[in-house]
């Protein structure tokens, strides 16, 4: 079975951010490809940021995707763990409390993202 990877933050019972791998499993559908199960969703927001982002430990306002289009950023939990991430990649930011995340941009150019918000 396919599946899609997606790199989880979330707080822990302690309020630290931490990552989790996780994936979405895929079922084939034919000629259209692999599909996952639907999830229902809220909104979506489509943005881009500057060049010099580096924004300090804040949390998610919501539970949401973050597809990244373009650019990439690194993601330091309130442990100190960090982890970078390119285009194309998605994360599921589930931290809406807690100590929260660091993101800043990786290269110094506007990067362009998508949050999709969870129901």
């Amino acid at each position: 079975m396919e599946a899609f990877a997606i790199t989880r933050v979330y707080a822990d019972e302690n309020g630290d951010s931490c990552f989790e791998d996780i994936s979405r499993q895929l079922a084939s559908e034919g000629e259209i490809g692999f599909l996952s199960e639907p999830e229902d969703v809220e909104s979506i927001i489509f943005r881009k940021v500057v060049a010099t982002y580096d924004y300090d430990f804040h949390t998610a306002p919501a539970r949401q995707y973050l597809f990244l289009m373009d650019g990439g950023i690194e993601i330091e939990t309130s442990l100190g763990e960090k982890r970078e991430f390119e285009t194309g990649q998605v994360l599921l930011l589930e931290d809406t409390t807690g100590k929260g995340h660091k993101t800043r941009n990786l290269k110094p150019a506007t990067r362009s993202s998508v949050f999709v918000t969870l129901k």
